[in-house]
């Protein structure tokens, strides 16, 4: 049994994770309320042997923990507007053979009910699926069962997606909206 099968584990959380393996993939998470998130998704990606970066707002990679987070596949997401990173990760996914980015559509631990778009952006411009991951604290599931392939309808595809998290309960459930 693996470290991260073992810890999940101890911590009595369940993992299922039953979509393939796919060389190039978004992994979209929701709900996320807590810090903890990153550290639970983390794990359980990799209780099936797979590895995924995943976005992170610039301002967490200050050193040491720019190094650490560079380290574990993070990718600094700036907070200025008209930043070109949907092209620029677009870019790297075509020019990967292999490549899976987790992200979080909120962009924050607060409740909202904008979420961001950038990741079906990037999605359907450089062709590739997008994995539905859910943390649901009052189950302790950690869930991975869908794909979802985006149409290019940003407004339609977002809300396909909120309606598949609308069951789930973050850590913090006041913090979370899908609506």
């Amino acid at each position: 049994m693996s470290i991260s099968k073992l810890l999940l584990r101890i911590a009595g959380w369940k993992v299922n994770i039953t979509v393939p393996d796919y060389p190039k993939c978004i992994i979209c998470v929701a709900p996320h309320t807590s810090n903890w998130d990153f550290f639970l998704g983390k794990l359980a990606y990799a209780s099936v042997g797979r590895k995924a970066g995943f976005f992170m707002k610039e301002s967490w990679f200050f050193f040491p923990l720019g190094c650490i987070f560079r380290a574990l596949g993070g990718i600094p997401v700036p907070r200025k507007k008209g930043s070109s990173l949907v092209d620029a990760i677009i870019q790297k996914y075509n020019s990967s053979e292999t490549m899976a980015l987790a992200i979080t559509p909120e962009g924050t631990r607060s409740r909202t009910d904008k979420w961001r778009s950038g990741f079906l952006y990037i999605a359907y411009g450089a062709k590739i699926p997008i994995v539905l991951g859910a943390i649901d604290y009052s189950t302790k599931d950690i869930i991975i069962e869908r794909t979802f392939i985006p149409t290019g309808d940003v407004e339609a595809d977002m809300k396909a997606i909120k309606d598949y998290y609308r069951p789930f309960k973050g850590r913090y459930p006041d913090k979370f909206s899908a609506e």
